[in-house]
Protein backbone atom coordinates (compact mmCIF):
# COMPACT_ATOMS: atom_id res chain seq x y z
CA UNK A 1 0.00 0.00 0.00
CA UNK A 2 1.18 3.86 -0.61
CA UNK A 3 0.66 6.51 1.37
CA UNK A 4 0.42 10.10 1.38
CA UNK A 5 0.19 13.05 3.40
CA UNK A 6 -3.44 14.21 4.61
CA UNK A 7 -2.83 17.74 3.67
CA UNK A 8 -1.81 20.34 6.21
CA UNK A 9 -2.23 18.07 9.02
CA UNK A 10 0.55 15.56 8.45
CA UNK A 11 -0.71 12.24 8.96
CA UNK A 12 -0.07 9.75 6.46
CA UNK A 13 -3.44 7.95 5.14
CA UNK A 14 -3.35 5.22 2.12
CA UNK A 15 -4.40 5.90 -0.92
CA UNK A 16 -7.04 4.02 -1.45
CA UNK A 17 -10.04 4.40 1.57
CA UNK A 18 -12.67 2.04 2.19
CA UNK A 19 -15.94 3.99 1.62
CA UNK A 20 -19.03 2.62 3.54
CA UNK A 21 -21.83 3.62 1.68
CA UNK A 22 -22.30 0.36 -0.09
CA UNK A 23 -21.42 -2.45 2.43
CA UNK A 24 -22.90 -5.73 1.90
CA UNK A 25 -26.14 -6.30 2.31
CA UNK A 26 -29.47 -8.87 2.89
CA UNK A 27 -32.33 -8.47 0.46
CA UNK A 28 -31.24 -5.84 -0.70
CA UNK A 29 -32.34 -3.48 2.28
CA UNK A 30 -30.01 -1.07 3.45
CA UNK A 31 -30.42 -1.29 6.73
CA UNK A 32 -29.36 -4.76 6.66
CA UNK A 33 -25.83 -5.27 6.72
CA UNK A 34 -24.14 -8.45 6.43
CA UNK A 35 -21.78 -7.85 9.06
CA UNK A 36 -19.80 -11.40 8.64
CA UNK A 37 -19.18 -10.80 5.24
CA UNK A 38 -18.56 -6.70 5.77
CA UNK A 39 -16.52 -7.45 8.27
CA UNK A 40 -14.37 -9.69 6.56
CA UNK A 41 -13.90 -7.23 3.70
CA UNK A 42 -13.12 -4.25 6.16
CA UNK A 43 -10.50 -6.09 8.07
CA UNK A 44 -8.61 -7.81 4.86
CA UNK A 45 -8.70 -4.18 3.52
CA UNK A 46 -6.80 -2.73 7.10
CA UNK A 47 -4.90 -6.04 7.00
CA UNK A 48 -3.44 -5.17 3.84
CA UNK A 49 -2.95 -1.11 4.70
CA UNK A 50 -6.34 0.69 4.25
CA UNK A 51 -6.02 3.29 7.25
CA UNK A 52 -8.85 5.48 6.01
CA UNK A 53 -12.12 4.64 6.40
CA UNK A 54 -15.06 6.89 5.65
CA UNK A 55 -18.71 6.72 6.85
CA UNK A 56 -21.51 8.99 7.41
CA UNK A 57 -24.71 9.20 9.52
CA UNK A 58 -26.96 8.24 6.95
CA UNK A 59 -25.64 5.45 5.55
CA UNK A 60 -26.96 2.10 5.66
CA UNK A 61 -30.50 3.96 6.94
CA UNK A 62 -28.72 4.95 9.72
CA UNK A 63 -26.91 1.20 10.45
CA UNK A 64 -23.07 2.26 9.06
CA UNK A 65 -22.15 3.69 12.06
CA UNK A 66 -23.25 1.01 14.48
CA UNK A 67 -21.82 -1.70 12.16
CA UNK A 68 -18.26 -0.02 12.54
CA UNK A 69 -18.60 -0.01 15.85
CA UNK A 70 -18.47 -3.74 15.91
CA UNK A 71 -15.92 -4.26 13.28
CA UNK A 72 -13.35 -1.84 14.39
CA UNK A 73 -13.12 -3.67 17.77
CA UNK A 74 -10.23 -6.37 18.79
CA UNK A 75 -7.55 -3.47 18.14
CA UNK A 76 -8.68 -2.36 14.42
CA UNK A 77 -9.99 0.97 15.91
CA UNK A 78 -6.53 2.00 16.48
CA UNK A 79 -5.07 1.21 12.88
CA UNK A 80 -7.08 4.01 10.96
CA UNK A 81 -8.04 7.11 10.53
CA UNK A 82 -11.96 6.82 10.98
CA UNK A 83 -14.00 9.46 9.31
CA UNK A 84 -17.67 10.45 9.59
CA UNK A 85 -20.27 12.79 8.90
CA UNK A 86 -22.35 15.38 10.36
CA UNK A 87 -26.14 15.09 8.11
CA UNK A 88 -26.72 18.75 6.90
CA UNK A 89 -30.25 17.48 6.40
CA UNK A 90 -30.96 16.55 9.44
CA UNK A 91 -29.87 19.98 11.16
CA UNK A 92 -33.08 21.63 12.00
CA UNK A 93 -31.95 23.80 15.64
CA UNK A 94 -28.53 24.61 16.51
CA UNK A 95 -28.57 21.50 19.43
CA UNK A 96 -28.83 18.82 17.24
CA UNK A 97 -25.29 19.68 15.61
CA UNK A 98 -24.18 18.65 19.51
CA UNK A 99 -27.02 15.62 19.95
CA UNK A 100 -25.66 14.65 16.45
CA UNK A 101 -22.22 14.20 17.04
CA UNK A 102 -22.61 12.79 20.66
CA UNK A 103 -25.03 9.80 18.82
CA UNK A 104 -22.26 8.93 16.32
CA UNK A 105 -19.08 9.31 19.04
CA UNK A 106 -21.82 6.47 20.77
CA UNK A 107 -22.98 4.63 17.58
CA UNK A 108 -18.71 4.08 16.66
CA UNK A 109 -17.57 3.28 20.02
CA UNK A 110 -15.05 5.31 20.40
CA UNK A 111 -14.13 8.95 22.55
CA UNK A 112 -12.72 11.20 19.12
CA UNK A 113 -13.71 10.72 15.32
CA UNK A 114 -10.75 11.76 13.69
CA UNK A 115 -12.06 13.78 10.90
CA UNK A 116 -15.67 15.05 10.96
CA UNK A 117 -17.35 15.95 8.13
CA UNK A 118 -20.18 18.26 7.03
CA UNK A 119 -21.99 15.69 4.49
CA UNK A 120 -23.41 16.93 1.25
CA UNK A 121 -22.65 20.37 1.65
CA UNK A 122 -24.63 22.84 -0.65
CA UNK A 123 -25.67 26.60 -0.84
CA UNK A 124 -28.92 26.31 1.28
CA UNK A 125 -27.62 23.64 4.11
CA UNK A 126 -24.69 25.76 4.32
CA UNK A 127 -26.52 29.36 4.82
CA UNK A 128 -28.33 27.45 7.27
CA UNK A 129 -25.48 25.77 9.47
CA UNK A 130 -23.60 29.30 9.40
CA UNK A 131 -26.93 30.82 11.11
CA UNK A 132 -27.30 27.92 13.91
CA UNK A 133 -23.07 28.40 14.44
CA UNK A 134 -21.68 25.87 12.61
CA UNK A 135 -18.36 27.50 13.16
CA UNK A 136 -18.67 27.74 16.95
CA UNK A 137 -20.01 23.97 17.21
CA UNK A 138 -16.54 22.51 15.29
CA UNK A 139 -14.22 24.82 17.15
CA UNK A 140 -16.12 23.90 20.59
CA UNK A 141 -15.95 20.05 19.21
CA UNK A 142 -12.22 19.98 18.86
CA UNK A 143 -11.65 21.40 22.46
CA UNK A 144 -13.42 19.02 24.03
CA UNK A 145 -11.58 16.30 21.87
CA UNK A 146 -14.56 14.62 20.73
CA UNK A 147 -12.77 15.47 17.11
CA UNK A 148 -9.14 15.97 15.63
CA UNK A 149 -10.10 17.24 12.25
CA UNK A 150 -12.54 18.91 10.32
CA UNK A 151 -13.52 18.91 6.28
CA UNK A 152 -17.03 18.83 4.39
CA UNK A 153 -18.30 16.63 1.28
CA UNK A 154 -19.53 18.50 -1.38
CA UNK A 155 -22.37 18.71 -3.91
CA UNK A 156 -22.73 21.85 -5.70
CA UNK A 157 -21.07 24.90 -8.19
CA UNK A 158 -17.72 25.87 -8.14
CA UNK A 159 -18.73 29.28 -6.55
CA UNK A 160 -20.06 27.68 -3.60
CA UNK A 161 -17.21 25.65 -3.36
CA UNK A 162 -14.88 28.48 -2.94
CA UNK A 163 -17.07 30.21 -0.68
CA UNK A 164 -17.29 26.98 1.74
CA UNK A 165 -13.56 26.59 1.37
CA UNK A 166 -12.55 30.40 2.72
CA UNK A 167 -14.80 30.34 5.35
CA UNK A 168 -12.87 27.97 7.66
CA UNK A 169 -9.40 26.66 7.98
CA UNK A 170 -10.92 23.22 7.15
CA UNK A 171 -8.25 20.55 6.82
CA UNK A 172 -9.69 18.55 4.09
CA UNK A 173 -12.73 18.74 1.56
CA UNK A 174 -14.14 15.58 0.22
CA UNK A 175 -15.51 16.13 -3.86
CA UNK A 176 -17.03 13.60 -6.73
CA UNK A 177 -14.28 13.42 -9.18
CA UNK A 178 -13.56 10.79 -11.75
CA UNK A 179 -12.02 11.27 -15.59
CA UNK A 180 -15.78 12.42 -16.54
CA UNK A 181 -16.65 14.77 -13.84
CA UNK A 182 -13.38 17.14 -14.97
CA UNK A 183 -15.95 20.10 -14.95
CA UNK A 184 -18.96 18.77 -12.45
CA UNK A 185 -19.26 20.36 -9.14
CA UNK A 186 -15.95 21.19 -7.87
CA UNK A 187 -14.00 19.46 -10.76
CA UNK A 188 -11.13 20.25 -11.09
CA UNK A 189 -10.90 23.73 -10.91
CA UNK A 190 -11.78 22.92 -7.44
CA UNK A 191 -9.64 20.61 -6.83
CA UNK A 192 -6.77 22.50 -7.17
CA UNK A 193 -8.38 25.67 -5.65
CA UNK A 194 -8.59 23.20 -2.19
CA UNK A 195 -5.15 22.04 -2.66
CA UNK A 196 -3.91 25.79 -3.11
CA UNK A 197 -5.24 26.63 0.38
CA UNK A 198 -4.16 23.85 1.93
CA UNK A 199 -6.54 21.09 1.69
CA UNK A 200 -6.27 17.79 1.69
CA UNK A 201 -8.61 16.42 -0.76
CA UNK A 202 -10.62 13.26 -0.80
CA UNK A 203 -12.55 11.49 -4.07
CA UNK A 204 -15.49 9.49 -3.37
CA UNK A 205 -17.29 8.15 -6.57
CA UNK A 206 -13.90 7.63 -8.65
CA UNK A 207 -16.25 4.90 -10.42
CA UNK A 208 -19.33 6.65 -10.46
CA UNK A 209 -21.33 3.64 -8.91
CA UNK A 210 -19.32 0.83 -10.65
CA UNK A 211 -20.55 2.37 -13.74
CA UNK A 212 -16.92 3.35 -15.03
CA UNK A 213 -15.66 -0.61 -14.24
CA UNK A 214 -18.94 -2.08 -16.02
CA UNK A 215 -20.23 0.83 -18.38
CA UNK A 216 -17.12 1.89 -20.19
CA UNK A 217 -18.43 5.16 -22.56
CA UNK A 218 -17.47 3.85 -26.04
CA UNK A 219 -14.73 7.23 -26.52
CA UNK A 220 -12.76 5.87 -23.54
CA UNK A 221 -13.01 2.12 -24.96
CA UNK A 222 -11.80 3.13 -28.19
CA UNK A 223 -8.82 5.01 -26.54
CA UNK A 224 -8.12 1.93 -24.04
CA UNK A 225 -8.08 -0.09 -27.11
CA UNK A 226 -5.52 1.95 -28.74
CA UNK A 227 -3.07 2.06 -26.12
CA UNK A 228 -0.10 -0.08 -25.93
CA UNK A 229 -0.93 -0.06 -22.14
CA UNK A 230 -3.28 -2.52 -21.36
CA UNK A 231 -5.21 -2.38 -17.97
CA UNK A 232 -8.63 -2.88 -16.57
CA UNK A 233 -11.17 -0.43 -16.80
CA UNK A 234 -10.96 0.32 -12.53
CA UNK A 235 -7.39 0.39 -13.19
CA UNK A 236 -7.44 3.10 -15.43
CA UNK A 237 -9.52 5.23 -13.19
CA UNK A 238 -8.06 4.72 -10.16
CA UNK A 239 -4.73 5.64 -12.00
CA UNK A 240 -6.00 8.60 -13.67
CA UNK A 241 -7.15 9.93 -10.15
CA UNK A 242 -3.64 8.80 -7.94
CA UNK A 243 -1.99 10.59 -11.01
CA UNK A 244 -2.75 13.94 -9.45
CA UNK A 245 -0.45 14.32 -6.19
CA UNK A 246 -3.17 16.58 -5.04
CA UNK A 247 -5.09 13.80 -4.43
CA UNK A 248 -4.75 12.03 -0.93
CA UNK A 249 -7.08 9.62 -0.78
CA UNK A 250 -9.43 7.99 -3.55
CA UNK A 251 -12.62 6.07 -1.63
CA UNK A 252 -14.27 2.85 -2.91
CA UNK A 253 -17.52 1.52 -1.53
CA UNK A 254 -15.94 -2.44 -1.90
CA UNK A 255 -18.58 -5.20 -1.42
CA UNK A 256 -17.03 -8.13 -2.89
CA UNK A 257 -13.49 -9.16 -2.06
CA UNK A 258 -12.87 -9.74 -5.64
CA UNK A 259 -13.41 -6.09 -6.26
CA UNK A 260 -11.23 -5.33 -3.07
CA UNK A 261 -8.13 -6.99 -3.92
CA UNK A 262 -8.19 -5.97 -7.64
CA UNK A 263 -8.12 -1.99 -5.86
CA UNK A 264 -5.51 -3.47 -3.54
CA UNK A 265 -3.29 -4.87 -6.39
CA UNK A 266 -4.20 -1.10 -8.07
CA UNK A 267 -3.19 0.81 -5.41
CA UNK A 268 0.10 -0.47 -5.38
CA UNK A 269 1.24 1.27 -8.43
CA UNK A 270 -0.62 4.50 -7.47
CA UNK A 271 1.51 6.76 -7.53
CA UNK A 272 1.60 10.36 -8.47
CA UNK A 273 2.57 11.72 -11.93
CA UNK A 274 3.43 8.24 -12.70
CA UNK A 275 1.51 7.89 -16.09
CA UNK A 276 3.55 8.55 -19.23
CA UNK A 277 2.76 11.43 -21.40
CA UNK A 278 0.87 9.20 -23.76
CA UNK A 279 -1.65 7.17 -21.38
CA UNK A 280 -2.55 11.08 -20.15
CA UNK A 281 -3.52 12.18 -23.55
Amino acid sequence: MLYRKLGKTGEKVSILGYGCMRLPVFDGDPAKIDEKKAIELLRYAIDHGVNYVDAAYSYHRGMGEIFLGKALKDGYREKVHLATKLSCKRVNRKEDMDRFLNEQLEKLQTDCIDFYLLHAVKKSYWEKLKAFGIIEFLNSAIAAGKIRYTGFSFHDELDVFKEVVEAYPWDLCQIQFNYLDENFQAGIDGLRYAAEKGLAVVIMEPLRGGNLASKIPEEARKVWDRAKTKRTPAEWAFRYLWNYPEISVVLSGMSEMEHLKENLRIAEEGKPNSLSTEEKT
